[in-house]
């Protein structure tokens, strides 16, 4: 069985959200990445969702583009990233999705690249910019290897969409909270909880939220009604703002601030 699957029926059981952070590999640096993962899998993450950095991005707001620079400016190639999950795997069985632009799967291959994130311990893809109308082709091949593709849903979503998204998507379904793209936000939107339930009642998938959570308060508000919290710009803001300190620091205090995120989605 796939890990994400697993960690989905697991906390099933519990009845218990997952938590999913968000972070880009190689920011600072990839062994950093690695650590950090280790850190939040002890705070109590369940599952990683691993930005994998691309020049034209898509639907990343300002922090996380910034984190994405950074990395390319440091040379860290998806080769490299596929190597620190091999090397993580030898510490951890936690699912990880990686985040990665249409292109770059491209340019690789659909099968190579399916290959090798799977031989280096990957469970499965985000790709934002890959409409689930052609996405056919990398379907069938993930799904040879147990290897899932999630698949977006936004606010706008149309509910014939939906139907055609939740008969396709894989492992779990990414419902984005917010209309745009991804940053810390105030507030989420009136209807977001309302929305998470008119999907539930047309899939058994699970469904974790993203695109704006970035505070305990809100971690706890989706925590109670979808089956995942995601967030991200608010935990790669704070890697910037300790990348100058000791990964010590860092770790420290990027892990406790991860661990604050994770009380709130599941208090």
């Amino acid at each position: 069985m796939n890990r994400i699957d697993k960690k989905f029926s697991e906390l099933k059981s519990r009845k218990t959200p997952a938590f999913i952070p968000f972070i880009t590999a190689g920011d600072p640096d990839l062994p950093t990445t690695r650590e950090l993962i280790l850190e939040f899998e002890k705070k109590g993450a369940d599952l990683i969702e691993l930005g994998i950095p691309f020049s034209d991005t898509i639907a990343d707001g300002p922090v996380i583009q910034a984190s994405y620079y950074r990395t390319l400016l440091n040379g860290v190639k998806v080769s490299h990233i596929l190597e620190m999950v091999s090397e993580l795997r030898k510490k951890s069985e936690i699912p990880i999705v990686a985040m990665v632009s249409y292109s770059t799967v491209y340019k690789i291959g659909y099968q190579s690249f399916v290959e090798k994130a799977v031989n280096a311990g990957l469970d499965g893809l985000t790709i934002p910019d890959l409409p689930v109308e052609e996405n056919s082709e990398i379907f069938e091949i993930a799904k040879s290897k147990d290897f899932k593709i999630v698949c977006f849903i936004a606010p706008t979503t149309t509910d014939q969409r939906i139907s055609l998204i939740t008969q396709k998507s894989q492992g779990f379904l990414y419902y984005i909270a917010v209309v745009g793209i991804t940053g810390m936000r105030d507030s989420l939107p009136d209807d977001v909880v309302q929305n998470i339930r008119k999907i539930k009642q047309m899939t058994n998938t699970p469904i974790a939220v993203g695109f704006g959570v970035s505070s305990p308060a809100q971690a706890k508000l989706i925590g109670k009604t979808a089956d995942g919290v995601i967030v991200g710009s608010a935990i790669v803001k704070e890697i910037e703002r300790y990348a100058k300190d000791s990964r010590e620091v860092l770790l420290r205090s990027v892990g406790g601030f991860v661990g604050e995120l994770i009380l709130g989605a599941k208090g």
